[in-house]
Formats: structure tokens, C-alpha cells, sequence
């Protein structure tokens, strides 16, 4: 926490961003941060760099000014937020590698140390929830602290997950102390879902298919069918929490292409797999319960890698 104040105070320049295809923790946990330094340094210049963002997160403030291009500018300090690994940033890694310092702050396990500071609490349920500590709580606004609720709220899947812990509740509570409107943030980023969204939904539960007795759910989407819905990769957030709500299901697998080459692997379990020790095996991570990797292979072949990983552990 000392670190964290003394190195804001002695840069000029700051540049904040996170993991590619940005959930709601990642951008919560930016946009709080962003907000809480103009708020308690105001001369300070900060930018906010990831990738587009879903509409349903816009009235965050400052989602609107959100750079989604890598520029030349350097910085006098980079954070890294709820992100383990450079290639986890890759699209904004030279703003990170040129920043004169790097402080990562994050709560996934397969965290090894990034930057020249690191916090990483893996018990922590967002990365929303270590800047609450880190964070002097009387010096956080509304607007600041409806970014982290929102992080909170994504991460724990609104408090369900196994991530939530009495810290989490805690400091949920003292964040709507501050004015947070939290039926807001939970039905319009959590629930509320656009006409594409649920179509691509729809078409992920056509194309699913069940194995291991039902306990294994596997779904995909091609580039031809986001295409047809002329949907993007954020509209497929939450599908993977629609195939893991199935009953019976205890591991859901999710397969979505990216622009760049390759598909997304999401993979959630409720309570016997450990899906991170998976994606690790395949360059990936994230936590016991949700985690995910890039895999360069066919669908086919996909399922053929990652099933099986599954099924060892059931």
C-alpha cells in the first residue's frame, strides 16, 4: 500500500489496462482505479487502454473514454489489473514494457510476481475486491465504488460462487454505503441481455452437447454463426454461466473464436473439478472453479484435448 501511493505520487503519466476480452472485474477494477486516482491526485494524467467493451457497461465513468488502440505515449507508470501473465495483454504490451514502472495488482493464483510490484490475493473473490484494500475507503466516491461493486458482482456470479467470503459481503456492504445503485449494476450488466446476446445464447444451446452422464456440458460457436447474429465476442458473455446452471452439470465448456486467430476455451465447474489446473496445462489459468486458455485446433480437437482432462478428475 505504500508502494501504491508513493509510486502514483511520482508519476506524471499513468496508464491503466488489463486482460484481453475484459469481463466485468477487469473493467470494474480499471475504471476504479482510474476514478480513485483522479479523485485523490487530481493533477495526475490517467488513460485507460482495453479492448472494446460491452454497451451494457458504459455508464461506468469513465467507460466512454476508454482507449481501445495501443499508442506510441510513454509512461511514467503502468498497472496491470486482474491479469497473470503478458500474454494475457498482449494487444497493449509496449505501453507496458516502455512504462518506466509496472504495478500489478490481481487475484488469480497463476500470478508468478508481474511487474515491478505485485499484489495478488488469490483469496480475494475480483480483483475489485484487493483494490478494497488497498483503497482508503473514505477516499472512495460514488462513482468509483460502483466500479468495484460491479467487479464484485461479476466475479461472484451476484454472490453465488464459491469466491464469496464474509470479506467479500463486507466490503460489498460498505460500498453500497456509498451510494451504489446495485440493482442497476446487477440487472443491467449482470442479467439484462440485448436481442443478439440471446440469440447467440440460443445458438450455443443448440449447438451444445452433454457427455460423463450428463456432469460435462460442451458448447461452441463458429465464426459463420457470429457472423450471421453480427455479434462480437462480448456478446457472448455469460453463456458459459447459462451452460454451467444446468442441473446436473458440474463442468461447462465454452468455445468461442477470437479475431486474431484461435478460440477461447471458458471453462466453469461447481464443485468437483478444479478447472484451472486444466487450462494451466494449456497455457492458461484462472481459479479452481472458473478458468479458461487459447487453443489453436479445431473444434473437434478441442473437445478431444479438454474433455478427457475433465473426466480424469470426475
Amino acid at each position: 500500500m505504500k508502494d501504491f501511493a508513493n509510486q502514483i505520487l511520482q508519476a506524471a503519466a499513468i496508464a491503466i489496462t488489463g486482460h484481453i476480452h475484459p469481463d466485468g472485474d477487469c473493467i470494474g477494477s480499471c475504471l476504479a482505479l482510474r476514478r480513485y486516482i483522479l479523485d485523490n491526485y487530481s493533477s495526475k494524467q490517467v488513460d485507460v487502454y482495453l479492448e472494446p467493451i460491452g454497451s451494457e457497461f458504459l455508464f461506468l465513468d469513465g467507460a466512454s473514454g476508454i482507449l481501445s488502440e495501443c499508442t506510441e505515449k510513454k509512461y511514467d507508470l503502468c498497472f496491470v489489473l486482474d491479469c497473470s501473465s503478458e500474454d494475457r495483454f498482449t494487444p497493449f504490451a509496449d505501453i507496458v514494457k516502455c512504462a518506466k514502472t509496472v504495478i500489478c495488482i490481481d487475484h488469480h493464483i497463476s500470478n508468478q510476481g508481474l511487474g515491478d510490484f505485485c499484489k495478488v490475493d488469490a483469496k480475494a473473490s475480483a480483483t475489485c475486491e484487493v483494490l478494497c484494500q488497498i483503497f482508503s475507503f473514505d477516499k472512495i466516491s460514488t462513482a468509483c465504488a460502483s466500479c468495484l461493486y460491479t467487479g464484485i458482482v461479476h466475479d461472484t456470479g451476484v454472490f453465488k460462487h464459491s469466491n464469496t467470503t464474509k470479506a467479500t459481503m463486507m466490503y460489498a456492504g460498505s460500498l453500497l454505503e456509498k451510494g451504489v445503485d446495485n440493482a442497476k449494476i446487477i440487472d443491467e450488466t449482470f442479467y439484462q441481455k440485448s436481442y443478439v446476446q440471446n440469440l447467440v445464447l440460443g445458438q450455443a444451446l443448440l449447438n451444445s452437447r452433454l457427455t460423463a452422464n450428463g456432469q460435462i456440458m460442451f458448447s461452441s460457436l463458429s465464426a459463420e454463426e457470429l457472423e450471421q447474429y453480427e455479434a462480437s465476442s462480448a456478446d457472448t458473455n455469460g453463456i458459459i454461466d447459462q451452460l454451467r446452471s444446468t442441473k446436473g452439470v458440474e463442468t461447462a465448456v465454452f468455445v468461442y473464436p477470437l479475431k486474431e486467430g484461435g478460440y477461447k476455451v471458458s471453462m466453469r465447474s461447481n464443485n468437483k473439478v478444479d478447472v484451472a489446473v486444466i487450462a494451466q496445462k494449456f497455457q492458461g489459468g484462472g481459479h479452481i472453479r472458473a478458468a479458461g486458455c487459447t487453443l489453436y485446433h479445431t473444434l473437434e480437437e478441442i473437445y478431444q484435448k479438454i474433455i478427457p482432462k475433465i473426466e480424469e478428475q470426475l
